[in-house]
């Protein structure tokens, strides 16, 4: 190995050599020195752009060979993170550091700027090729669908990649300077507090991608809503500073990531993965239209099937109830059958009993504060389907039913305009 380094320095030297002295002789004296350098420079470059190409290629033939992403994943991220690369590309500088003397050994000058000038180059690859390791990483997790684990690297590498064009960029002034790494960060103290108040954003984005990332509170893809801002839709991409949603009339709406951490936030993923959606809606009843039901309006609603075993159950118990109490006909003494408290159970069957509702969730019609509009009827149940349109469209199918069988039991429907 030793030999063919020897070899090849001999070599370049000896093409140096030729190109000096051809220049020498054959070039005015006021010109020669500069084109001697720039024809030594363009051989240099010319020699390490090609094994560049040439390695570059080999490496990635090699690579495709095994581009089957179920067998070989870690391969395939590494492949389209483009690492092999910056591999590359950090040989051919290697190459070019070490062919610099054999070249410009006659121009010292000439040797020690190229020579800065690769080994920031250097810096620049090794820090090309620790970035897109990160995007390697976050490949391979794209590819096993761990949204997560991609969180967390996307608020790891955003804020390694700012805070690494920083350390760069004083790794770069030192040495192109000649300045003591020391003395810079020495003085970084006094501006402390600057940095943070510009970093803040960075600083919290990166907090809270972790947090997210952490207590699997959400996820790129996940259905949210967010009251603060009047949003709801689908997260199309987390981000160190910024986030997007997708809402559900194709608009997008981009917030602050720290926003997540600090923000309201509701994720309703889990409501269409078990393809499950809650209905929670009030019809406002007037309530001069309440009453006490009388025998015939018992015998009529008998008529309806899902409460006629109820009602024969029900004055059975309340005609019993009657023969102890003192002035029994008065019909506000004992218990009575109301038409609201006979329509609170008509739809507490109805929805049990209807196929579009699950029954294995939650399910109750309640009563709710009486407002100025009326008495609110809340229905709350869930949904066997949260496609949007088809929820959309089995909760009408509740409500239509329900405001118009009221109309059996003589209740009224509050609106705007209705005769009190």
């Amino acid at each position: 190995m030793k030999d063919e380094l020897l070899d090849t320095k001999d070599f370049l030297q000896d093409i140096s050599d030729k190109i000096h002295y051809f220049v020498r002789d054959n070039v005015p004296s006021d010109l020669a020195l500069t084109l001697q350098i720039v024809l030594k420079f363009i051989l240099l470059a010319g020699i390490v752009y090609l094994l560049d190409i040439l390695f570059k290629f080999l490496v990635n033939t090699i690579i495709k060979f095994f581009f089957d992403k179920e067998k070989y994943p870690i391969l395939k991220s590494i492949y389209d993170s483009r690492i092999t690369n910056s591999v590359v590309h950090l040989g051919a500088l290697n190459f070019a550091g070490h062919a610099l003397l054999s070249v410009f050994y006659r121009h010292p000058k000439s040797f020690a700027f190229l020579e800065l000038i690769v080994n920031v180059a250097t810096i620049f690859v090794i820090a090309g090729m620790l970035f897109r390791a990160l995007t390697a990483f976050r490949n391979y997790f794209v590819l096993k669908q761990d949204y997560y684990k991609i969180m967390a690297l996307n608020a790891i590498s955003e804020t390694v990649k700012i805070f690494g064009i920083f350390v760069l960029t004083v790794i770069g002034i030192c040495i192109v300077f000649g300045i003591k790494g020391g003395t810079i960060l020495g003085s970084l103290g006094a501006i402390t507090a600057v940095l943070v108040l510009v970093f803040r954003d960075t600083i919290l984005g990166f907090v809270t991608g972790l947090h997210v990332a952490t207590s699997k509170s959400m996820k790129v893809g996940d259905w949210i809503s967010i009251p603060k801002y009047s949003i709801e839709g689908n997260i199309s991409d987390i981000s160190l500073l910024t986030t997007k949603i997708t809402n559900f009339d194709k608009t997008v709406s981009t917030i602050p990531t720290y926003d997540l951490l600090t923000t309201e936030i509701k994720n309703m993923q889990i409501m269409s993965e078990s393809n499950t959606r809650r209905i929670k809606k009030s019809i406002y009843f007037n309530i001069n239209s309440f009453k006490f039901l009388t025998d015939e309006d018992i015998e009529r609603l008998k008529q309806i099937n899902l409460i006629a075993d109820y009602l024969e159950g029900k004055t059975a118990e309340l005609r019993k109830e009657k023969e102890n109490i003192k002035h029994k006909d008065k019909v506000v003494n004992g218990n009575q059958l109301t038409n609201i408290g006979v329509f609170r159970y008509y739809a507490q069957k109805y929805i049990e009993n209807d196929p579009d509702v699950n029954q294995e969730a939650a399910m109750m019609v309640r009563q709710l504060d009486i407002t100025t509009q009326g008495l609110p009827m809340e229905i709350y149940c869930f949904a066997n389907d949260s496609k949007w349109e088809h929820f959309e469209q089995i909760q009408a199918d509740i409500f239509d039913h329900l405001m118009v069988a009221s109309k059996e039991f003589d209740l009224q429907i509050m609106q705007i305009g209705l005769p009190k």
